[in-house]
């Protein structure tokens, strides 16, 4: 053999098989597709960990508004005039029922406690695509008496309830409406009161009488979802501080 044919030969050894190429080609592919699957895994996990913190935020958020306006609430006497003239009737404003609530609070959602007192509407609805309920409120800047008297009817027979009692006009949920819990299985207001008869308190579902306010509001939420990473909405109980008497004269009315 000549020294020409040997290193022909040999330079031929050095190269790559169409085998080898392949088998390096699938095996790239291979580590780009586990990288790519690894990456859509990490960015998956990261967006339902920053959802789910989202969430509980809103909910925590939620529930801190919903402690502030309670305790925010104003035991004010509306002035009801069924005309323009008169010197109306006053009654203490608060309307209390199972799956609604209207009041005053000094608590307000866009100025927190710096704001102007606002007349809040609290109503239960159904929750997005038929899904469980939802609580929103209303916002309505309370200006005095007659503002309030102006959600009033009087005193009367109420068709639902069916007893004499302080009427109101119905809650309108709009655009404006805030949503303060979403996703939920069941939502109901309860209302302490005492029994002047038996100096007993107990739990109601609807606020009857028209010459005083609740000792406190209970708000029971129950959630739809099962999911444990997330924090639920829970009952939530607080009382009101009212030492008015709204059968005495005091010299000026909030």
């Amino acid at each position: 053999m000549t020294i020409g044919k040997y290193q022909s030969m040999k330079r031929s050894r050095n190269g790559l098989t169409l085998i080898e190429v392949l088998i390096a080609v699938s095996l790239v592919s291979l580590l780009s597709v586990g990288m790519l699957m690894a990456l859509r895994v990490g960015m998956s996990a990261m967006d339902k960990a920053n959802r789910r913190l989202m969430d509980n935020r809103r909910a925590v958020g939620a529930r801190r508004i919903i402690e502030e306006q309670l305790a925010g609430f104003m035991p004010v006497i509306a002035v009801f005039s069924p005309s323009q003239e008169g010197a109306g009737m006053k009654i203490p404003f608060f309307e209390g029922r199972q799956q609604s609530m209207r009041f005053v609070s000094s608590y307000s959602l866009q100025e927190a406690a710096r704001g102007m007192p606002q007349i809040l509407e609290f109503q239960v609805i159904p929750g997005e695509q038929g899904r469980g309920v939802r609580l929103v409120v209303n916002e309505n800047l309370y200006s005095g008496p007659r503002a309030a008297g102006a959600f009033c009817l009087g005193p009367g027979q109420d068709p639902e309830l069916g007893v004499h009692t302080q009427r109101f006009i119905p809650i309108v949920v709009g655009p404006r409406s805030f949503v303060l819990a979403d996703r939920l299985a069941s939502c109901h207001f309860s209302y302490l009161g005492s029994m002047q008869e038996k100096d007993l308190e107990q739990w109601s579902p609807a606020w009857i009488p028209i010459d005083r306010w609740p000792l406190g509001i209970r708000i029971e939420m129950t959630p739809l979802d099962t999911d444990a990473g997330r924090l639920k909405p829970m009952t939530l109980t607080a009382p009101l501080h009212v030492n008015r008497d709204p059968n005495y004269e005091y010299g000026a009315e909030y």
